[in-house]
């Protein structure tokens, strides 16, 4: 049986791509000197808002997490016309940059359970 890809899903993943090509390529701040992956794209229902979720590796204290935050926010205009030339959208959605704590919390679990001994 077929799954059913609604035209949503495939934006986000369009998007997904696009931003991350973006981001590692085209954003030329030497403040980001780490790796910073792009996790998830959630798009609204009427296309006008899309939601960004990344980690960035490397990068354990608030101040750093903060400053990726805003240069990433600042250059949405940016990514926004990179995607305009792109891909082919009557609107491009605004973007929200969100830094997502699943994979840091997901690493400091699983070396707790890797810590734990048996008796």
């Amino acid at each position: 049986m077929l799954k059913n890809f609604s035209r949503l899903i495939r934006l986000e993943r369009i998007l997904h791509k696009e931003i991350a090509i973006i981001v590692q390529r085209y954003l030329r701040d030497p403040r980001l000197n780490f790796l910073i992956t792009i996790l998830e794209v959630k798009l609204s229902s009427d296309l006008s808002y899309a939601k960004i979720f990344f980690t960035c590796l490397n990068c354990q204290d608030n101040h750093r997490i903060k400053l990726v935050l805003k240069i990433l926010q600042k250059s949405e205009g940016f990514i926004r016309s990179l995607i305009n030339k792109n891909v082919l959208i009557r609107v491009i959605p605004k973007l929200n940059f969100i830094y997502d704590t699943s994979y840091t919390t997901g690493m400091f679990v699983s070396n707790l359970i890797k810590n734990i001994k048996f008796k």
